[in-house]
């Protein structure tokens, strides 16, 4: 990889999937294969949860059966954002709103400021994952979806450091501003006081002509400048996010140097993933040869289906928007106007009349009578008084700790498992009988397709499905390159036994689709 992709992929290089209908769906109509009652799906270098997200959102589409899920990546880091936002994904709908929870959780996705009360979230989150990492049993009462109990002792030590540097937001300092700063310029070279015609540049000449002109070419720059790509909500985007800090060893003089930083893609963006691909097409309208929506608004469209059809089992439909012209007040607005100006007088003037007749009616006490009744009452008034703070404090106590049960509850989904398994596992696996001929379909990222040899065949089942990420989206890598790469690894899925689906287009397709039978 060069230096602008990172050696760490916070997101993936190609839209999300619903492994269900892509790949394996397809696979079996073409084999006329039965789908077993248990599907295992493994993921290699995904990067992030959006395959898993979407498979599971779209599973009541499906015939019912359980998924399992076996991720491998090549940084802990991963693990901890995969958990952190799949909570996000979680949450009661009477805890957080359909959009605050989208807006929160592509904030923490893709940007790398966020919000404070995103950055509040996010340690209050850690703090409970620190819970789960050194809990088991605490994990399988509110998080039962995830499984660590295949990862390594070290690792799970490495991953209680991690979510520590995020619950600690003012002890240890992360200044991402700068870290991307210094990429950039280590990046573009002498070319950095003339980033905005490199970033048009690759815009203009690579990224639109490979399915990303949706993406907008102003947010796209601003991103590439700065790091953040959603700003929805109005507001102040200026805490660093540190679910976006990883670390990395440098070599210097012999002496090896530890560094946390950001070191993540700093070219594809995170539009991609859930901003270039959308079931509903209005969203592809054109005036004047430009798009009318963007690819925040994509992806805010399909972040807010997803977590409907994870909450509710139903097709996720928009409020309709109602346009009045001109900024125009519709008929009933106005009489709704004048009916509360007309009750408003009347109202007035009706407390006037009562206040005018009690006036007269009750004249003022002489000072005497006055003192008395004032000091009775002040007797009663501080017994009542001590009651009710009694009472309000009982009650307050009896909320603050409903709050504080309510507060660690998730959706609970059953007959869903994802399980991590230890960092780079793939040739440990081959030698596993457990993991022989376990798995259904498997998505392999580009960065991580090396993982693909001959002897993988061993780890699916007779019928499997395959998926491979091209390197589309990298407007890095020449046309040529990009034809080259989807040659390679089409070359690599045939010696492991698979077979293509369809016939890519290497300018198109960010993901090519194999089939696996295996001879009886």
């Amino acid at each position: 990889m060069t230096d602008g992709y990172g050696n760490i992929n916070w997101w993936g290089f190609s839209p999300a999937l619903d492994l269900q209908e892509t790949g394996y769906g397809e696979m079996c109509k073409k084999l006329s294969c039965a789908i077993p009652d248990e599907l295992h799906v493994l993921l290699i270098g995904a990067g992030d949860i959006r395959h898993i997200l979407k498979t599971v959102a779209r599973r009541y589409r499906h015939s019912k059966r359980k998924l399992k899920f076996y991720v491998v990546e090549n940084s802990l880091e991963l693990y901890v954002r995969d958990m952190l936002l799949m909570m996000v994904a979680l949450e009661k709908p009477n805890k957080m709103g359909l959009q605050e929870k989208t807006e929160l959780f592509l904030e923490l996705y893709g940007n790398t400021h966020i919000r404070k009360q995103s950055s509040q979230y996010s340690e209050a989150m850690a703090h409970e994952l620190i819970k789960m990492v050194t809990d088991f049993d605490y994990l399988e009462k509110k998080l039962s979806i995830f499984d660590l109990s295949q990862l390594k002792y070290k690792e799970r030590d490495f991953l209680e450091g991690i979510l520590k540097f995020l619950r600690n937001r003012e002890k240890i300092p992360y200044d991402v501003a700068k870290c991307w700063d210094l990429r950039l310029r280590q990046q573009l070279n002498v070319r950095y006081d003339s980033m905005r015609n490199v970033f048009d540049w690759d815009y203009n000449m690579e990224l639109t002509e490979r399915g990303g002109s949706i993406i907008n070419i102003q947010q796209y720059k601003h991103w590439r400048q700065f790091g953040v790509a959603f700003q929805i909500r109005e507001g102040t985007y200026d805490v660093p996010n540190r679910t976006l800090a990883s670390a990395t060893v440098f070599k210097l003089n012999g002496e090896r140097h530890p560094r946390r930083g950001f070191w993540g893609d700093m070219i594809v963006s995170p539009y991609v993933t859930f901003g270039v691909e959308s079931e509903d097409k209005s969203f592809y309208k054109k005036q004047n040869q430009q798009h009318v929506k963007t690819a925040e608004d994509v992806s805010e469209f399909n972040i807010n289906s997803l977590f409907h059809e994870l909450a509710t089992n139903e097709r996720y439909e928009p409020p309709k928007e109602v346009d009045n012209k001109d900024g125009e007040k519709s008929d009933s607005d106005t009489k709704l106007e004048e009916i509360n100006e007309e009750d408003e007088e009347e109202k007035e003037s009706e407390d006037k009349q009562e206040n005018d007749s009690a006036s007269a009616q009750c004249p003022e006490p002489e000072e005497k009578i006055r003192k008395e009744a004032d000091s009775s009452k002040s007797e009663e008034k501080r017994g009542k008084e001590a009651e009710n703070s009694n009472q309000s404090q009982s009650c307050e106590d009896e909320n603050k700790s409903r709050e504080k049960t309510e507060e660690l509850e998730w959706m609970k989904i059953e007959d869903v498992t994802v399980t991590f398994l230890p960092l780079n596992s793939i040739p440990d696996m081959l030698n596993k009988p457990k993991y022989q001929k376990r798995f259904n379909a498997a998505f392999f990222s580009n960065s991580m397709v090396h993982h693909l040899k001959p002897e993988s065949s061993k780890l699916f089942a007779d019928n499997a499905s395959l998926v491979l990420e091209t390197a589309l989206f990298m407007v890095d890598l020449k046309k040529e390159y990009v034809s080259q790469f989807v040659k390679k690894i089409s070359g690599m899925a045939e010696q492991a036994g698979f077979k293509l689906l369809e016939p890519p287009d290497d300018m198109q397709d960010s993901y090519i689709k194999f089939s696996f039978e295996r001879n009886q």
